[in-house]
């Protein structure tokens, strides 16, 4: 029996637009593409979510991946507001889910900077029961310590939550772990997943 609901938050509850809040400042696609991958796409990006960068030490590392867009990789990681906007099926999932008798929690690797200012997009948190982000405990998905990390803050049972996350890296941690899963693609299809999961563990 699933009596917990663990989901991850970017590109699940809600819609993380890291490209697309690129494009927002006016280059050309060749420059998104450059800014892209020295920031999001570069293996610095993960110590910046985990908290053990400050915002001057991750955006130095940024512009040592290319020099030749060191200004738009600044102007970009100078403000944040606008990378996230909220899912309009986030709160009646969850609310859907409580009604079931269901703990619901999340589990993501923002940043704190992300965090505060994208803040007015995680309106969900209101109705969730508790979770982590990854810059609180200085671990990030799919290190194998975060799912034991909040599987001891809530006294969860492995075997008896379900994680949902649309990373297949990510899922797969979570399965090693213990913790049934769903890929998410798409909220309709999750959701009928993430349905007939329950059914099948009542």
């Amino acid at each position: 029996m699933i009596d917990t609901v663990i989901f991850d938050v970017g590109n699940v509850l809600t819609r993380f637009g890291w490209q697309d809040f690129i494009r927002s400042f006016g280059y050309d696609e060749d420059i998104c593409v450059r800014v892209g991958n020295a920031t999001i796409e570069s293996p610095y990006w993960k110590e910046y979510d985990r908290g053990v960068m400050s915002n001057d030490e991750i955006v130095n590392s940024f512009v040592s991946l290319d020099k030749g867009v060191e200004k738009e990789i600044r102007e970009t990681m100078r403000d944040f507001k606008g990378i996230l906007t909220p899912a309009d099926y986030a709160i009646p999932w969850i609310k859907a889910l409580k009604e079931r008798g269901l703990q619901v929690l999340f589990l993501s690797n923002f940043s704190e900077r992300t965090y505060e200012e994208c803040r007015d997009a995680l309106g969900f948190l209101d109705y969730v029961d508790g979770g982590i982000f990854s810059y609180r405990v200085k671990l990030i998905k799919p290190d194998p310590a975060i799912y034991k990390c909040i599987a001891d803050t809530y006294a969860l049972v492995p075997d008896r939550c379900v994680f949902v996350d649309d990373l297949l890296e990510n899922v797969k941690a979570a399965e090693d772990y213990g913790f049934h899963t769903v890929l998410f693609k798409d909220y309709k299809t999750a959701s009928l997943t993430l349905d007939r999961l329950l059914n099948i563990t009542e």
